[in-house]
């Protein structure tokens, strides 16, 4: 494997930002880190750069101990959210400085000016590096950035939610292009965001951490269709809780008996039942299941969504295909029913 990261702690006073953290990354790889703000996936991309020392672990690349080498030496490109880039400088400039940086080991003059010509073309940016930084767009600053990241030729690269400053469109076009630079340049990459959407579409493999502490990594398939706890399936996507009573490895909702997929719980009891908006058949009238008016059918969008107020108390938005959701209109009595379910604990 290209990065193996052991056992990484790391407190600031009390609190502990990351707690006996383990993962690797193939050479190559595009590793996602994915939690909420306070995580700490943030955190452990700086223990990699240099930026933080841990407090105990390990963290190897290519069986080199990255702890013990200074900042300098360990060979890895760092991309921030706002770009950082030198407002006095143009972006040719910005991207050629780290390697003038270089000092004694620096290449020539020309094989400098080469190389800035050839990260503008790789960035998409020819012609455009005489511009300052405030004379681009967002997109292209960030562009800018990490041309100058891969100048020193690195041999991971760090993005520390690269794309948290720009807009909504402006953002998947740069999802699409990095993953192609990523394809393009086999640097081992490690990705930081709160994105789901973000970190589903871009990486290879995705690792989920929770108040410091690993939740699961896996493919982005794996962690969404294979959801190891609830947190997890909660945070990959819009989701529904519904208080059940499990029988017989049955979910009973309303009356109803739902499947349970994954693993299957061997107590009966009381629990609560986890599922996505579009996993519910919407019966008009009367029947076993969740009884409900319907108070909005709302046709935007791929899919069409259905506001209820369930009668029990309390609203529900289930997601239906177009067709079905025409033959809907408000003040309907449904009966909304989950085909199936996830459920970890009572």
């Amino acid at each position: 494997m290209s990065l193996e990261i052991t056992n990484i702690d790391k407190s600031f006073g009390r609190f502990a930002a990351l707690k006996s953290v383990s993962l690797f990354a193939e050479d190559g790889e595009f590793l996602a880190l994915l939690g909420p703000s306070g995580s700490g996936k943030t955190t452990l991309l700086r223990v990699i750069a240099g930026l933080e020392m841990a407090d105990a672990g390990a963290v190897r690349f290519r069986d080199e101990d990255l702890l013990a080498k200074p900042v300098r030496q360990r060979g890895i490109g760092f991309v921030f959210q706002h770009y950082a880039l030198f407002k006095h400088m143009t972006a040719a400039q910005n991207i050629a400085f780290g390697m003038y940086a270089k000092g004694r080991g620096r290449p020539s003059r020309r094989d400098i000016n080469n190389k800035v010509e050839e990260l503008l073309s790789l960035v998409q940016l020819g012609g455009l590096g005489n511009r300052f930084p405030a004379q681009l767009s967002g997109g292209q600053r960030q562009r800018v950035a990490l041309a100058r990241a891969l100048a020193i030729e690195p041999k991971i690269l760090l993005l520390d939610e690269p794309f948290g400053a720009l807009d909504a469109r402006v953002r998947r076009d740069l999802r699409r292009w990095l993953r192609e630079l990523h394809e393009s340049t086999g640097i081992t990459t490690i990705f930081v965001t709160h994105d789901q959407e973000e970190a589903l579409e871009l990486a290879d493999r995705v690792a989920l951490l929770k108040d410091g502490a690993l939740e699961q990594v896996g493919t982005p398939e794996e962690l969404y269709h294979e959801p190891a706890s609830a947190f997890v399936f909660d945070f990959l996507g819009d989701s529904i809780q519904l208080p059940c009573r499990v029988e017989g490895g049955i979910a009973v909702i309303g009356g109803a008996g739902v499947p349970i997929v994954g693993a299957r719980p061997e107590w009966t009891g009381s629990g609560t039942a986890y599922a996505r908006p579009d996993a519910f058949t919407v019966i008009v009238g009367e029947g076993q299941g969740l009884a409900a008016r319907v108070r909005n059918v709302l046709l935007a969008g791929p899919d069409a969504r259905i506001d209820c107020a369930l009668e029990s108390g309390g609203a529900m938005e289930v997601r239906l295909p177009h067709e079905e959701a025409q033959k809907l209109s408000p003040r309907d009595r449904v009966t909304l029913v989950p085909r199936t379910v996830r459920v970890w604990s009572a």
